[in-house]
Formats: structure tokens, C-alpha cells, sequence
């Protein structure tokens, strides 16, 4: 009787720990941005026409420094990655982001970023542009 039980246990066991295993491998997806509009609320453009040419930077803003004011022609998005950034547009309006949060940049519209915080931004920018077309123009 008891070796059934035992043997009942292990059985129970075996199944379990087989379950966390699938659990522990299990994919996890977040959406972190799905949008047809810039973090403005204005509607973001059809793509342009040419051959297409996706750019993939990584960011670092030291704290305090200030990026010059500058727009972007072409649609792109990114996620901060570390610290804290603030997006300020020509009309001063403004956007907070932290560590995590997702952004999907204004395009045709004059702005800078900041970091005013104490450690450096780190934030991983994704532009989907034209061959030919720059992703970033300076004012």
C-alpha cells in the first residue's frame, strides 16, 4: 500500500514538474506600441515611395545634455531602455518617458529630446525610411 502511494506521488510529481518545465519555456510577447498615429495624436504619413531602408540605432544621452532641435522625415519608433528621457516639440508639447516605455516619434515636426535625470538615457530607435532619404534633419 504504501509503495502504491509512493509510486502515486512520483507519478503526481513527474507531471508537475513536466508542466513548469513547458511554463518555464514558454514564449512570452508584449505589444509595446501599435499605432497609426506619432505620440502627438497626429496621424502618422503613408511610406514613402523608393527602396526601403531600415536604420536600427541605440541612443545614449549622458544626463543633462539636451539634443539639438531636429525632425525626422521618416516614420520611426523606439523603446527607452534605461533612464529617463523627455521629448519637447516646437509647440511645447511634451512627452515622459521611462525606462520601458515605447515611443512612436513625430515625423515632420521640429523637436528635441533631454535628459534631465541623473544616469544616462539609453533608447534603441528604429527608422523606416527611403535609400537616400536622411532619418534625421537638424535645424
Amino acid at each position: 500500500m504504501v509503495k502504491k502511494i509512493l509510486c502515486g506521488i512520483g507519478f503526481v510529481l513527474l507531471l508537475t514538474g513536466n508542466v513548469w518545465a513547458q511554463e518555464a519555456n514558454a514564449v512570452d510577447v508584449d505589444v509595446l506600441a501599435k499605432t497609426s498615429a506619432s505620440w502627438d495624436g497626429r496621424d502618422l504619413p503613408d511610406y514613402a515611395k523608393g527602396k526601403p531602408e531600415i536604420t536600427i540605432l541605440r541612443i545614449k544621452i549622458p544626463p543633462k545634455v539636451q539634443l539639438p532641435l531636429h525632425e525626422h522625415p521618416v516614420i520611426n519608433a523606439g523603446v527607452l531602455l534605461k533612464g529617463e528621457l523627455t521629448v519637447v516639440t516646437e509647440d511645447r508639447e511634451t512627452l515622459h518617458l521611462k525606462a520601458g516605455d515605447s515611443i512612436v516619434e513625430v515625423v515632420d515636426k521640429w523637436h528635441y529630446g533631454i535628459n534631465e535625470g541623473n544616469e544616462p538615457a539609453e533608447i534603441i530607435v528604429f527608422y523606416a525610411g527611403v535609400q537616400g532619404t536622411p532619418i534625421t534633419i537638424k535645424k
